[in-house]
């Protein structure tokens, strides 16, 4: 179908939206905000089972069921068992915050006891067909994505989205370096003044994240009022803004957040501080800013007690961090696939 037809037409949206049969067993509803001390217990199930290196705190998923955007009870599914016990879920998410492409993010699993039912391709169809309906009603002229997140070794995720249509676009790797080796020594970049992150500074910080972005492959500008959203996760004291010594009023050209993700290091097997972004200016590139950045939080995290220093990187992010990483000591531990539904 040609990309310029209308929005409407090219997400073929489902007039009526079918939960799944009730040979499943499961009595189905929508998803309440109430629900998430359940929903937690349930991803702390599955991830626990299906080995995942990441692990889902109380509190972000209070975040998934309440952020900004976000309608669980006309968005999300909950099928719950006899007994009243939450045994799998669906949400769709979508971010309208990419001017390039309109992507609604599809979540969702089946308690490992559950499984092997049918009950899978059950929520993903339900997840797709909310997922059109909301595309549809955008109104939107832009290309528009279904997506999803797995992990490299999910197998049999994989498989479940592979046989319902969808296709993998993208990897990313996730890369560790060991604290307990020495540290590069970097001087500051010339020009260049390094300061920890404030709130003072988050406005400037969100335009250069904006413009350093720009070419990046699913990441579109953020708004005041998304960008301000930020994770219990966020580490502060680890974050850190590259500011220009020789302009008036300091002008930032580059940064770094950091997150401290807790929940992960029993699943990972040892502490981190995670680098959740870092940007640069397209004019300061080359300098060695990103390197003094990214050795200030490698600092922090030592100082923090951590083991390693963690992050994720698109394995074809056009500017090349896979290799600053590298040269840094960073090594790859697994891996990540973005399946999608192009529309």
């Amino acid at each position: 179908m040609s990309a310029s037809a209308p929005i409407a037409v090219r997400a073929d949206a489902p007039a009526v939206l079918e939960l799944p049969p009730a040979h499943l067993e499961l009595t189905w509803r929508p998803l309440h905000a109430q629900d998430a001390a359940a929903l937690h217990s349930l991803l702390e199930t599955l991830e626990s089972h299906d080995h995942l290196h990441t692990r889902h705190s109380y509190a972000e998923v209070l975040e998934l069921l309440t952020g900004p955007g976000m309608d669980p009870e006309q968005d999300g599914l909950a099928g719950f068992d006899e007994a009243g016990q939450l045994r799998a879920y669906a949400l769709v998410e979508i971010d309208p915050s990419d001017t390039r492409v309109l992507c609604a993010v599809l979540r969702g699993g089946v308690h490992p006891g559950w499984r092997g039912r049918g009950i899978g391709r059950a929520i993903l169809a339900w997840k797709e067909g909310r997922a059109r309906q909301r595309l549809a009603a955008s109104g939107t002229r832009l290309p528009a994505r279904l997506a999803v997140m797995v992990e490299e070794q999910a197998r049999d995720h994989r498989r479940l989205y592979a046989a319902a249509g969808f296709s993998p676009i993208r990897w990313y790797s996730a890369m560790r370096r060991d604290l307990r080796a020495p540290l590069p020594q970097q001087e500051e970049p010339d020009g260049i003044t390094l300061t920890r992150w404030s709130e003072a500074l988050d406005e400037q910080v969100r335009l250069t994240h904006n413009e350093a972005f720009t070419e990046h492959w699913g990441c579109g500008p953020q708004s005041g009022q998304t960008w301000i959203q930020r994770p219990s996760t966020f580490a502060p004291d680890w974050s850190w803004v590259a500011l220009d010594s020789g302009r008036p009023g300091s002008e930032v050209v580059g940064y770094l957040m950091s997150g401290r993700y807790d929940q992960d290091w029993s699943a990972l097997g040892y502490t981190c501080g995670f680098t959740d972004a870092v940007g640069v200016r397209s004019a300061w590139r080359g300098r060695g800013v990103a390197t003094a950045l990214l050795v200030a939080a490698l600092t922090d995290y030592q100082d923090g007690g951590m083991e390693y220093a963690c992050l994720r990187v698109d394995t074809a992010n056009p500017a090349g961090t896979g290799t600053l990483y590298s040269r840094l000591g960073y090594e790859v531990t697994h891996g990540y696939v973005m399946y999608s539904v192009e529309i």
